[in-house]
């Protein structure tokens, strides 16, 4: 996931991977509009495609989506040719994903968490046994199929799996977890304290053959001196527990350490494997239908570039059988696109078709387009018309100009923000007296404004200053009312066609006394 550190899980992913862990520490942390960007872009959707019925990788994948927008562009490069590398070879990626989760459910079933160093010693060698298979078989496959991969991020995978796994090292962990055995008995030193009292003590590993009983019956006897003891002897035998006890208390807790890297080692892989394996199920879903798919050109904050063909909007596309109508624009140093246009024209999908490229992008995915081409943002907003409900404490007016001035809580220059049908709780001219001022007060701080509305006044207001900074979009209508779901350049439109919807619900012509504004959008 980055070229230099790992990716971090949140509590969420933590919980997802150990369902029965209680999770101690700081909540995770929520970004303000997290929720805000969920319903307006529908990204649940998204993720779900990603994740199927998995909750483990659907926290994966939207920590990765809502991370996205602290990338730098080295990172997002960096995972689009590790994620080029797995849609190449994705029974490899299967493998070992399935191996990594294989690796930390075994782990689980051999863990024992206890304070006795002899239960910790016995618990951390099944372990170990239980994963030295799965190192062998991970190794492997780093082995066989290294030449297949060309990005830096499996090819550092692999490398180091082939040196650190090597031959040498697994028969080596293979031996101690023979010798730890005991089976030839205990071998340790110790030395004599200030006061005389029993202190340094050394796990020895045993050299020698394991006598036969004949052996030991009529065998010559071990040179030194030597004791036996006797099986009343309680006080013997616990201090000789008590000797025992100190002699393997260093060795569990190392053994201990080492099962644990071990297991967070395969816990990592599985996490950061996560991601890919999500952006496959969503690939598939995708490139089953025939949809477009492409990696973005990113280019640095400040440079101002929008350019896309075919773009559309990948959670619509996800629920219909068909294609989705994409739409191309090239609005490079444009920092300002108003859309207007028919009603159920497409403008709302339009919209969100940016805003999931533009997330999508910024956290190393492919997106849904033939061509894009977008600047990294800092932040990406949503101020979208809500419904009235019964959780509204205030009228619709009042609560959107709440969520708008959270917004400027937060926003900072090169973020984006994506209005669709915003103030349009109260008249046509106050609405867009606020929404001007608004947006000029945004464009002066260098943030982005894409705007869909039906505020005339608003939008022809900014068109008669013939900005160079602008792009003012439509939603095609044809003559006989037929909405094509294209955008294209174009003039504000001055009315929404309200009678069209009209006509469709009520199958006659709107009469003189019709209550369908022409001039303002009707909500069918």
């Amino acid at each position: 996931m980055y070229r230099d550190r790992d990716f971090e899980p949140d509590q969420s992913v933590r919980e997802a991977m150990h369902p029965f862990r209680k999770e101690s520490g700081r909540l995770r942390r929520i970004p303000f509009h997290e929720q805000t960007l969920m319903q307006d872009l529908e990204l649940d959707k998204l993720l779900r495609a990603m994740a199927g019925d998995d909750g483990f990788l659907y926290a994966v994948a939207r920590k990765a989506v809502f991370d996205g927008f602290q990338n730098d562009m080295d990172t997002i490069l960096y995972r689009q040719h590790v994620l080029e590398d797995c849609i190449r070879n994705p029974v490899v990626i299967g493998e070992l994903y399935n191996l990594a989760v294989e690796a930390t459910v075994r782990s689980r079933k051999h863990w024992y968490d206890s304070h006795y160093p002899s239960s910790m010693l016995y618990g951390s060698m099944d372990v170990l046994s239980a994963l030295l298979d799965m190192l062998k078989t991970l190794r492997g496959i780093a082995k066989n199929e290294a030449s297949r991969f060309d990005s830096d991020g499996f090819a550092g995978l692999f490398a180091t799996l082939e040196k650190d796994l090597a031959d040498d090292y697994l028969r080596v962990i293979e031996g101690y977890l023979l010798d730890l055995k005991f089976r030839n008995g205990m071998l340790f030193s110790a030395e004599l304290g200030e006061w005389n009292e029993s202190t340094g003590f050394v796990l020895r590993q045993y050299h020698g053959k394991n006598p036969s009983w004949l052996q030991r019956l009529f065998g010559k006897k071990p040179s030194g001196y030597t004791f036996e003891l006797d099986e009343r002897d309680e006080a013997g035998a616990r201090i000789l527990s008590e000797m025992r006890h100190e002699v393997i208390t260093r060795v569990a807790v190392t053994l201990a350490r080492s099962a644990g890297h071990i297991v967070g080692f395969f816990e990592t892989l599985r996490t950061e494997l996560a991601f890919y394996v999500g952006c496959l199920n969503l690939h598939s879903r995708l490139s089953g239908k025939g949809d477009p798919i492409c990696f973005p050109v990113p280019s640095p904050s400040g440079f101002h570039c929008l350019s896309f063909r075919g773009v559309y909007d990948v959670c619509l596309a996800l629920h219909l059988e068909k294609s989705v109508v994409g739409n191309a624009l090239k609005a490079d140093e444009t920092t300002l696109i108003i859309i207007t246009g028919a009603n159920q024209g497409g403008k709302s999908s339009f919209l969100r078709s940016i805003g999931l490229a533009q997330i999508m992008m910024q956290c190393g995915m492919f997106v849904g387009a033939e061509e894009f081409y977008a600047e990294l943002c800092p932040a990406l907003f949503t101020h979208y018309k809500r419904e009235e409900d019964l959780t509204m404490r205030s009228g619709k007016f009042d609560e959107e100009l709440a969520r708008m001035s959270r917004i400027i809580d937060h926003v900072t220059p090169g973020s984006i923000v994506l209005f669709n049908e915003s103030f349009a709780a109260t008249n046509d001219r106050e609405g867009s007296e606020i929404a001007r001022q608004i947006v000029r007060g945004l464009l002066e701080k260098g943030i982005k404004v894409l705007f869909v509305t039906h505020l005339f006044d608003f939008a022809y207001g900014f068109f008669q200053q013939k900005l160079d900074h602008a792009a003012f979009l439509r939603a095609e209508r044809k003559d006989d009312g037929t909405r094509t779901f294209r955008i294209l350049e174009g003039a504000p439109s001055e009315t929404s066609y309200g009678e069209d919807l009209y006509r469709e619900v009520f199958g006659e012509e709107r009469g003189e006394d019709s209550p369908v504004d022409t001039r303002t959008v009707v909500r069918a």
